[in-house]
């Protein structure tokens, strides 16, 4: 599937979704609870993905990585969160892809003119994962 680009500051979440759901940005951003505000401004937490998921018909949950859950990331149609940095000020999310490469909604940034792309690797420690349930 062709990658999907976040077109807010903070909307890699919504770019995440639309990529699982296999919808443009603009439609995925209507499962989210004050979508467009928080795309540009706040940002989303896990619990907002797997409710906009949920919407979606799919049933999804998140969990602290860790242990067991370590090995679940690296199933297709996971979103992981990378924890802040330097080089995420706020963090990220990418979603793993049947092609078992990242999907990356910003692979560019800061990079103003956004462009997605797949990863092979992560660029920093994910902290949280939003995994499908089967």
């Amino acid at each position: 599937m062709k990658p999907v680009k976040q077109k807010d500051f903070l909307g890699c979440a919504v770019a995440c979704v639309a990529f699982i759901v296999q919808a443009d940005y603009e439609q995925s951003l209507l499962l989210f609870k004050n979508g467009r505000k928080k795309a540009s401004a706040a940002g989303f937490i896990c619990r907002e993905i797997v409710t906009a998921l949920n919407l979606a018909g799919l049933m999804f949950e998140y969990k602290y990585i860790k242990g067991k859950n370590r090995n679940r990331m690296y199933r297709a149609n996971t979103i992981v969160f990378l924890r802040r940095s330097k080089r995420y000020p706020k963090g990220h999310f990418l979603v793993r892809s049947k092609n078992k490469k990242w999907m990356d909604p910003w692979i560019n940034f800061p990079d103003e003119e956004i462009e997605a792309d797949y990863r092979e690797r992560l660029p920093e420690k994910p902290i949280y994962a939003v995994f499908p349930i089967h």
